[in-house]
């Protein structure tokens, strides 16, 4: 039986996304610790080439997430063009064909608040570069979860928007330039600092 993941990195980005997805995701070791779901705006029929190139590149197993996959350590799960996704509490990816949201399908914000919901303090949220405020709203919950956050700074985004909007909700505990954004997550998985949902370390964090 497969032991689907107990930590999950969710990660959210629109333009300038899939440069900034390599930079972060090509940084990250095999021995990750975690499942990684990712939302980059992108159309239908695009995803799954996106997803075997980051799959050539990655440390990691990249795949376009299919419906029902489980979430399991060292591998990064892509939603496909014009599907949202979502997590059940059964670790398994579900994707939804819902009207879109902020505009978008796939939805950061739709990720984010159900991995919020499932995984809690057990989860870490990154939003990348693009327009608009999809993910700000997400990871706002994600926060209030006890997750940790993180938001790509103005100077290293191709558009600030998204990142903007998640930090002016008070949705990012960090914010970072894209080439500390793979280490930050494996110091919170990997380091002291790590983050389980210890309330020391949230309460600590915190502005």
């Amino acid at each position: 039986m497969i032991a689907v993941a107990r930590r999950v990195v969710a990660i959210g980005a629109s333009t300038g996304g899939p440069r900034a997805l390599e930079t972060v995701l090509t940084r990250l070791p095999e021995d990750l610790g975690a499942g990684v779901l990712v939302t980059q705006h992108m159309p239908s029929g695009f995803t799954r080439a996106f997803a075997r190139r980051l799959n050539d590149l990655c440390r990691l197993t990249v795949r376009e997430a299919e419906d029902g996959d489980p979430v399991v350590n060292g591998v990064v799960y892509v939603a496909p063009g014009d599907y949202h996704m979502l997590v059940d509490r059964s670790g398994r990816i579900r994707l939804d064909h819902s009207p879109p949201v902020e505009f978008v399908r796939p939805s950061a914000d739709v990720m984010f608040h159900s991995v919020a919901d499932v995984y809690g303090a057990r989860a870490m949220g990154v939003i990348l570069t693009g327009m608009g405020r999809d993910g700000a709203a997400g990871m706002a919950a994600l926060r209030r979860q006890g997750a940790w956050t993180i938001a790509q700074d103005e100077s290293t985004c191709a558009v600030f928007g998204m990142p903007k909007a998640a930090i002016d909700c008070g949705g990012a505990d960090e914010v970072l330039p894209l080439d500390r954004i793979a280490g930050a997550i494996v110091a919170r998985l990997h380091g002291p600092g790590r983050f389980m949902g210890g309330e020391g370390d949230r309460q600590s964090a915190r502005p």
